[in-house]
């Protein structure tokens, strides 16, 4: 199966280790595609840099399905534009946030996320609520690490994360952790390892869930708010992204 790995930022190292991450969890014969937009913030943190990132996310979407994706994926943990994704592509779509929340409480009643700044605390709860999944989590904790800090390995950035991991159990009484930026794909082993408890990088539970939709041929439905946008024009810039119906 093919399946489509996008990274909704433009910053290419980011992609690269998103996409070391899904391969290393994949079938054998899953093909992962990463790509990423040419336009757009090179990292996406807060409400306004999300709005910025979803036409260019879109754009790989739709050229994705074209080449023949069987599921698509966002590799932002906030899910950037993942119900506008649904609704265009013809694949199923995953975010990663969405996916390491189930994952997490499938294996512990209580979990908490840590994830880069606290700008991205409120969205994060946001989704929790809007998934049902609030009530499993202990508490949204931001590590004040930027997003791009976490592609350089000589900062300080996994002390931090792992720290708010340490006052999660301490404080919260979470017995696992959601990772909550696909930047810290490459941390997970090691912060578990550390601190003796499962925690879950998004990348990796999106991944395996997308190949089990695949796999039990499982789609979006097209009844209520996914079903396809109505083929209509749209202006200036936007003119490339206008439904084809």
């Amino acid at each position: 199966m093919r399946l489509h790995v996008v990274n909704p930022n433009t910053t290419a190292s980011m992609t690269a280790k998103i996409a070391a991450a899904a391969r290393s969890v994949a079938l054998p014969d899953t093909l992962i595609d990463a790509r990423q937009p040419a336009m757009g913030p090179v990292s996406i943190e807060g409400f306004y840099d999300e709005a910025f990132a979803v036409p260019g996310m879109l754009g790989c979407i739709r050229e994705a399905d074209r080449d023949g994706a069987d599921a698509h994926i966002i590799a932002c943990f906030d899910d950037t534009g993942l119900d506008a994704a649904r609704a265009a592509a013809k694949a199923p779509v995953i975010g990663i946030g969405e996916a390491g929340f189930h994952m997490a409480s499938l294996i512990a009643a209580r979990f908490a996320v840590v994830t880069t700044l606290g700008v991205s605390i409120v969205p994060i709860e946001h989704n929790l609520r809007k998934y049902g999944l609030a009530e499993r989590c202990a508490r949204v904790r931001a590590a004040e690490v930027p997003v791009l800090a976490l592609e350089e390995r000589n900062t300080d950035a996994l002390g931090k994360i792992s720290a708010e991991i340490t006052a999660a159990v301490r404080d919260d009484r979470a017995e696992a952790i959601v990772l909550g930026c696909a930047g810290m794909a490459d941390l997970a082993a090691e912060l578990a390892a550390t601190h003796g408890l499962p925690v879950v990088d998004g990348v990796a539970a999106a991944v395996t869930l997308a190949e089990s939709l695949v796999r039990v041929g499982l789609k979006t439905s097209r009844l209520g708010p996914y079903a396809p946008p109505r083929p209509k024009t749209y202006s200036g810039p936007f003119s490339p992204f206008q439904p084809e119906g």
